[in-house]
């Protein structure tokens, strides 16, 4: 065994002990799963991933508790979430199966609150809490924002860079800030 193969053969080991390790933390975790070292993650209890799921190094899957409100992550079977990706929740964020989410996406379902100037913002709450969706088969372009309360439809595609403020039908090629639909599949 040479020694690029050696590197990869102990990054392949790392990544398997890692898993282990947490995947009976979740609230399921499906076969074939995979998380590669090292997840940022809360109330890993309110996450479920499904089966043959690949999330990538240096995630954050968020999950808030509050007033007594739990939110949950929920990740269906097939889905592959690249590196450096945020998925926050204070009710539910739904990522359905055989989604694409490329590197340094950002998926809330609550955004900050910002009135008060003489109170910090991270100390002002949290507001706009809604559910967010992503369909089945869709594919999410590098470094794209989804905001609270968005659907992406079936099978679209969101462009690089794009900030996704409303839904998106199914079958649609969507880029900007905010994301418009530029042509239908």
């Amino acid at each position: 065994m040479n020694a690029s193969n050696f590197v990869l053969f102990c990054k392949r080991l790392r990544t398997r002990a890692y898993t282990s390790l947490l995947k009976n933390g979740f609230g399921s975790f499906g076969e074939s799963s995979i998380v590669e070292p090292s997840l940022r993650f809360n109330r890993l209890k309110s996450i479920e991933v499904g089966s043959n799921v690949f999330i990538g190094s240096n995630c954050w899957l968020n999950v808030e508790k509050r007033n007594e409100l739990f939110g949950a992550i929920l990740v269906g079977d097939n889905v592959s979430i690249s590196g450096y990706t945020t998925i926050s929740a204070v009710r539910s964020v739904i990522i359905n199966p055989d989604v694409l989410i490329a590197r340094y996406c950002y998926i809330a379902d609550h955004a900050h609150q910002f009135l008060d100037k003489s109170t910090a913002i991270k100390n002002q709450g949290l507001n706009k809490i809604d559910k967010v969706q992503i369909k089945e088969g869709a594919w999410i372009g590098q470094s794209v924002v989804v905001c609270p309360g968005v659907t992406i439809g079936k099978n679209s595609v969101i462009g690089a860079n794009s900030v996704v403020t409303k839904n998106i039908p199914d079958y649609s090629v969507a880029a900007g800030a905010p994301a418009r639909v530029l042509r239908t599949i």
